[in-house]
């Protein structure tokens, strides 16, 4: 029986990503014959079995998700699944040689904890923009100088990404059991054109079910892979606008509560005179925080009407 699988999801992936991502993998410390390699292919045509071959690896395998969706791909893996940690890594992903030895030193040396990440640092297909910088985070990108973890599902400073998540196996299949039996749920995630997210802090949020923590660790490292297109005003407004109406759809699913839109007349007044002000580019950053409001709103109103 693996210790630890490798769970990456793919659709219709950017080939000379993918083969950075398998090479990573090939080059890891960890023998193979302690892991599993899952390789998801959700929908992608060609199918990936056709042109990548996992015979490298003794453990490997491909599986085919029909569902659209990072969710159901995720899912997949993880009822696939034979270890007792699971670690997800994306098809943009280039693990540090060591990646997997340590997730599973993570493993034994912090049992209190359910969840865990590292530093994800960013490798651009061309020199980005520096107006990008501030929004660089929504491209899950950080790097971890100081371990830190916590209990408290409202620490996001601690919340580990998606990139490289390292989760125990009773969580994820928690997980998992919850996601599948909830249909609001597969909102959430990467879904064909969609840049819907907070799967993954879903996901490790989990944790706290079973008294466990989540954490970031500077042992835990990984490139991400960056390519022009996401560094285009229109995509990060896109991105910033979907991450935020997933933020509030997560915190219905775990806390409840209806988005309220209503404002004062000063914050009327406030948000008046700073789109007057603003740039162009700060006035559509701006407006796509708005609109995540009212998208989320609606979505779970319509939930609601639904359910009763």
């Amino acid at each position: 029986m693996p210790e630890l699988s490798v769970i990456l999801c793919a659709h219709n992936p950017r080939a000379d990503y993918l083969r950075r991502t398998l090479d990573a993998l090939q080059a890891q410390s960890l023998p193979r014959g302690r892991w599993e390699f899952l390789l998801v292919d959700n929908r992608s045509e060609p199918p990936l079995a056709n042109a990548w071959d996992l015979a490298w690896h003794p453990n490997g395998r491909h599986l085919r998700e029909e569902e659209l969706g990072l969710t159901p791909a995720r899912l997949a893996g993880i009822r696939a699944a034979r270890g007792e940690l699971l670690v997800f890594v994306d098809d943009d992903n280039v693990l540090a040689p060591d990646y997997l030895e340590n997730a599973l030193a993570l493993a034994r040396e912090w049992p209190r904890l359910g969840a865990w990440g590292g530093s994800c640092r960013g490798e651009f297909e061309e020199p980005p923009p520096e107006w990008t910088r501030p929004y660089w985070c929504y491209l899950a990108l950080r790097e971890i100088r100081e371990n830190r973890w916590s209990n408290n599902p409202q620490d996001w400073d601690s919340l580990p990404s998606g990139a490289g998540l390292c989760v125990r196996r009773n969580v994820a299949l928690a997980y998992a059991d919850d996601a599948g039996a909830n249909p609001l749920k597969k909102l959430l995630g990467r879904k064909g054109g969609s840049l819907a997210s907070c799967e993954d802090s879903d996901l490790v949020q989990t944790s706290t079910r079973f008294q466990l923590g989540f954490g970031l660790f500077g042992s835990l490292n990984l490139t991400h892979l960056i390519p022009a297109k996401r560094l285009t005003e229109d995509y990060l407004v896109a991105l910033l606008r979907e991450m935020n109406t997933s933020v509030l759809l997560l915190r219905y699913l775990r806390e409840g509560g209806i988005p309220d839109l209503s404002r004062s007349f000063l914050e009327r007044l406030r948000n008046a005179s700073y789109l007057l002000r603003a740039g162009h580019r700060a006035r559509r950053f701006f407006l796509a925080e708005e609109e995540a409001k009212r998208n989320a709103r609606k979505l779970i109103l319509e939930w609601e009407a639904r359910k009763s």
